[in-house]
């Protein structure tokens, strides 16, 4: 898709349910072919215009009904941190109601569905330190430069 990034999306009628990095060959396998092309290919170019700095963020509807009810809330809390900015998982615990649980919006967070287009890459550990993602720590560092933050 954009340079060496390759993603594999799952499409509801509610948006984007799941997105995964994989491999090149893996996201044009045919066995995972949405049923709308065209809503596939408006998501793919939206995320390659994010990747490639054209886009401040995807704006891509996403569907989090498969999600518990308190991951749910940590990523529609997380997918309100604007482009830019960069939180505690402390923070991010305190904003969901749950003061003392940054340990489990972490574990939250690890679980998140689509990550980059809820952005979990802009939550770090209140000691600086950037704490995990999914993709690993480049692509963490990655996507934060991509929005003007260093890292």
């Amino acid at each position: 898709m954009a340079g060496d990034a390759a993603f594999r999306v799952t499409l509801t009628p509610r948006g984007v349910s799941r997105l995964e990095f994989v491999a090149p060959a893996a996201a044009a396998d045919p066995a995972h072919r949405p049923a709308d092309p065209g809503a596939l290919a408006d998501v793919t170019a939206r995320l390659a215009e994010y990747l490639q700095g054209r886009r401040r963020c995807p704006g891509i509807p996403v569907d989090l009904s498969a999600c518990t009810g308190f991951q749910r809330r940590v990523l529609e809390s997380c997918a309100r941190v604007p482009a830019g900015q960069v939180i505690t998982y402390a923070e991010l615990a305190r904003r969901v109601g749950q003061p003392g649980a940054a340990r489990a919006v972490g574990g939250a967070l690890a679980r998140n569905p689509v990550p980059i287009l809820v952005p979990c890459h802009r939550v770090a550990r209140a000691d600086g330190g950037l704490g995990g993602f999914i993709a690993g720590l480049d692509w963490k560092r990655r996507l934060l430069r991509l929005e003007g933050v260093e890292t």
